[in-house]
This record gives C-alpha cells, sequence and structure tokens, in this order.
C-alpha cells in the first residue's frame, strides 16, 4: 500500500510576502487503493470537487505521464479549502508525487518542488509542504530555491481558522498597485532581521518582527477581522506573534508551547466563528510509505 503525506503550509509570517512559509502538522494523506479501468478518488470535500480524473490530485498527477494506470485513491485532509493553509499546495504536491512514483516507482524531491512552483505561481507554499519547517524562497534565472531556516524549537503555530473562505484572488485584489518607498526600505530591514532572528535562535525577536508587515496585512485585514481581534487580545496578555496566515483568513500565532493553554483559554472567551487549534511545526514535508499489505 502507498500512503503520500503533504503537511499543510502558512505563508508569509507578516513580513515575508511571497518568500517565507512554514509547514504546520495538520495533513492531507493519500491512500492508493486497487487499480481500475478509470480513476475513483473518495475525498471529505463534498460533490463540488470531482471524483474522477477532473480532480486537481489526478489532474496534476497526469501531467507526469497522461498514460499511467488508474486507480482508485482515498484523499483524507485536515485542511480546509480556501482558509490560507495552502490547500491547494497540497494537492498539486501530492498529485505529483502520485504521478511520479505511478510512473518512475521514486520521487525526486526537488523536481516536485520546481514542478509545483511553476503550477502554482509561486515557492512560499510548496517549499514548506516538501521540504518541512520555515522555507525561504525565491526566484533564479532557472526557477526557485528554497533555503530551511532554523525555527526555534520552543514555538507552536496556535492556529484561529474562520468558518468562512477567503479567495486568493480577493485578497490579492486588495493590494494596492503601489507602496512608498519608506515602507518598501523598512520592510526589507525588517525581514532581513526576521532571518537573523532565526540563526540566533532569538524566539522574542521573531514573534515581534511577523508583525512588523506593511505590504499585505494592513489592506487585507477588512477581509478576516479575526486577525486584529487576536493580535490586541495577546497584546492584552503581552505577548507578540500573531499574523495573517497566507491570503488568510486563518490567523496564526506563534507562541511558546508552554504558555498554549491560557492563551486558547483567553481567545475561546472572544467567542469567534471558527475552529483554534495548537499545531506544531512539521520538520519532513512530503512523506512516502510503502508497504506490502
Amino acid at each position: 500500500m502507498l500512503t503520500i503525506t503533504v503537511p499543510a503550509s502558512s505563508a508569509n509570517l507578516g513580513l515575508g510576502f511571497d518568500c517565507l512559509g512554514l509547514a504546520l502538522d495538520f495533513n492531507l494523506t493519500l491512500t492508493l487503493g486497487e487499480a481500475r479501468s478509470s480513476w475513483l478518488v473518495h475525498h471529505p470535500y463534498g460533490p463540488e470537487v470531482p471524483t474522477n480524473e477532473e480532480n486537481l490530485v489526478i489532474e496534476t498527477a497526469l501531467m507526469v505521464d497522461p498514460s499511467i494506470q488508474p486507480y482508485e485513491i482515498t484523499v483524507t485532509s485536515q485542511i480546509p479549502l480556501a482558509r490560507g493553509l495552502g490547500s491547494s499546495s497540497s494537492a498539486l504536491v501530492a498529485g505529483l508525487a502520485l504521478g511520479h512514483w505511478l510512473a518512475e516507482g521514486k520521487i525526486d524531491k526537488e523536481q516536485i518542488f520546481q514542478e509545483s512552483a511553476a503550477l502554482e505561481g509561486h515557492p512560499d507554499n510548496v517549499a514548506p509542504t516538501i521540504f518541512g519547517g520555515l522555507q525561504l524562497t525565491g526566484e533564479t534565472a532557472t526557477g526557485v530555491k528554497t533555503t530551511a531556516l532554523p525555527f526555534p524549537n520552543d514555538l507552536a503555530a496556535l492556529t484561529f481558522i474562520p468558518n468562512y473562505p477567503l479567495k486568493t484572488a480577493e485578497a490579492r485584489a486588495a493590494l494596492p498597485a503601489q507602496l512608498p518607498l519608506k515602507s518598501a526600505a523598512l520592510q526589507s530591514q525588517r525581514l532581513a532581521n526576521l532571518v537573523v532572528a532565526c540563526y540566533e535562535g532569538d524566539t522574542r525577536a521573531l514573534q515581534h518582527l511577523v508583525e512588523g508587515d506593511h505590504l499585505h496585512e494592513p489592506f487585507r485585514a477588512s477581509l478576516a477581522p479575526e486577525f486584529l481581534t487576536i493580535r490586541a487580545e495577546l497584546h492584552r496578555l503581552g505577548l507578540a506573534g500573531t499574523y495573517l496566515s497566507g491570503a488568510g483568513p486563518t490567523v496564526v500565532s506563534l507562541i511558546n508551547k508552554t504558555q498554549a493553554q491560557p492563551i486558547e483559554k483567553a481567545i475561546n472567551q472572544l467567542d469567534l466563528d471558527g475552529q483554534l487549534v495548537l499545531l506544531p511545526i512539521q520538520s519532513s514535508g512530503l512523506q512516502i510509505n510503502k508497504t506490502n499489505d
């Protein structure tokens, strides 16, 4: 039996717009069943998501090799759609991994990274989904690259997932076409200092820096009103580290694991409409498990 597991991803971390991404232990799992004459996908997403070769996972697998043998597959996922947790990236990566495994009997993470980034249009979600941990991504003359950044072991992602979707296109439409030079310069300085904080293991500096964005969060905050409410509540508790995950509406607070219980209690008392989960950082990324069942 073949099982493919890919984690959720939380992009941007405030300052790292379209270049930083963090893997969270909140997973999509694909299990390969019996060979068939046509594809059949069991999934939890309802009737609007296809169960045949038009499913995104299968469409992506067939990009590797259109002639691969169809199978019955089962997809289970903790990652909600259109919530800023990289659901489409996880599906793309799972599909490419499935396609390469069925066509070639192996996977190459670097190859899947290049392919999935090209399909997604930017690498900040697919990089942590494939490689795990905190990834700093960028474009090169020949494709994309990613660098793993050290991430404090004492931090976890307290994640609030609202009960409504937010399409990436809507969130990007809220962004201005131009920004003042001063804002761009300040953003660059703070992002550089965030990278330094990671290498120095300076948890407190990292938590404060993720709240320093000027490029996107101020313009998207009205689309996810829980964002500033949760940030203000953590400030009341004397804590920093809250940012808008990806395009939103999910809100992530990077907190010390030992402080989780009182913080969760405080946020739950806000009576917001959504799910609050404490997620560990996932360090291994894409995982393939093959057994002889």
